[in-house]
């Protein structure tokens, strides 16, 4: 049994908005990492020689990295404390990350990609942990839906960042910019957070792989799983297809407007806060549903939109629909877990990610095979599957 230490005072958590606000920040900035390679393929392309294919690694490597981060650092989170585990991160950030401007070979950018999403995956587990044992129970949900919406944000934020800087600028001050805000992320968090609890824990981190491997064998929670890989890959493989599909006819749109494309985007998030109530009034699995059934209806029509408005209302939807059933999973996933919570929760966002880092691999290798209708129907396709899935979920009472 763990035994907690170092009571945060009641006078430092008088300032939860502040502390809110820093950590959707560094969420925000932390997870932006992610996706500001997806609009630099064709720098990395034309800068190293590469196909398409190969530069798109420089998003699936960080994605990978941070998946299996996730397996690590949640558990010694328990060990070190939760701000000391995000405070390292940010760090190892804003060294790691001005690195990867001076590279000039794409094997040691995607060597330091990797790297650069181990070090990210400090900082989603612990937050989160953090916020369940330092916050009152009436903040909690409230603050888990705007951190949580900080990472989704992060989707499109981190493509519109890479786009303005290196179109004006150039791809290597993409991470010059990233590095000196991760410096500042790591200042407001190391001033103005409460260091908060630090379990005694005679645990190995043997011990939560061993549970992650019951908690697999359990119906309810591999189903939930399975629609779980589906959610990025899909999100991550549309922004993936689209870039190149509206420069061409009958679009054939500058990358300033697909920048503004991207942008609007942005308005599907604002469900996600929010999705803790909706919740609350009609229940987990209908939720869970109506987001994939969202999702799939904006995806199928971004695949066979002609009309550049419909396009980008549909975007919308299809993002809302991601956006609420992703946190809607992670309530869902807890409460089927029970005592076991958190290495569901932690499994949840390892598989979350392993769905991104197949994103641009599945999406690239489709328009290769069959063009951008099949590819983006294709993952519409796999939306379906998830939605049908959603019915062989039995959460608990």
């Amino acid at each position: 049994m763990a035994e907690l230490v170092g009571k945060v005072s009641e006078s430092s958590l008088k300032r939860y908005p502040l502390i809110t606000a820093i950590l959707v920040w560094c969420g925000l900035i932390v997870v932006s990492s992610l996706y500001i390679t997806l609009p630099m393929g064709s720098y990395f392309v034309s800068t190293f020689k590469v196909t398409p294919a190969i530069a798109a690694w420089t998003s699936s490597a960080f994605s990978f990295a941070y998946a299996v981060g996730f397996l690590l650092f949640g558990p010694l989170s328990d060990r070190f404390g939760r701000k000391q585990m995000m405070f390292s991160g940010l760090v190892a950030l804003l060294f790691i990350t001005p690195t990867l401007g001076l590279m000039t070979n794409l094997s040691g950018l995607i060597a330091l990609r990797a790297a650069q999403g181990l070090a990210a995956a400090t900082f989603a587990p612990a937050a989160l942990a953090y916020i369940v044992e330092m916050f009152p129970v009436g903040k909690r949900v409230t603050t888990v839906g705007f951190v949580s919406t900080g990472f989704l944000m992060a989707g499109i934020v981190g493509q519109i960042f890479s786009s303005l800087i290196s179109q004006s600028l150039g791809w290597p001050y993409v991470f010059y910019f990233l590095g000196a805000l991760y410096f500042l992320s790591a200042v407001l968090l190391g001033g103005l957070v409460p260091k908060g609890e630090v379990r005694q824990t005679t645990e190995s981190v043997l011990a939560s792989f061993k549970q992650m491997g019951v908690i697999l064998v359990r119906k309810s929670l591999f189903v939930c799983y399975l629609i779980t890989v589906t959610l990025l890959l899909s999100f991550v493989g549309m922004y993936t297809a689209l870039g190149n599909h509206l420069t061409q006819s009958p679009f054939g749109l500058n990358a300033s407007q697909i920048l503004m494309v991207r942008t609007v985007g942005i308005l599907g998030m604002v469900l996600s806060p929010f999705a803790g109530r909706l919740v609350g009034k009609f229940g987990m699995k209908v939720i869970l549903r109506v987001g994939l059934v969202f999702a799939v209806a904006g995806l199928a029509a971004i695949g066979i939109s002609s009309s550049l408005t419909l396009l980008i209302v549909m975007s919308v939807v299809f993002v809302a629909g991601i956006s609420v059933t992703v946190p809607t999973l992670i309530s869902l996933i807890g409460s089927i877990a029970g005592e076991a919570r958190g290495a569901a929760v932690t499994l949840y966002m390892f598989i979350l990610f392993i769905g991104a880092t197949l994103g641009p691999i599945v999406a690239l290798n489709l328009l290769k095979i069959g063009g951008y209708i099949l590819t983006i129907e294709t993952l519409a396709a796999l939306l379906t599957i998830a939605f049908c899935l959603s019915f062989f979920v039995k959460p608990k009472r």
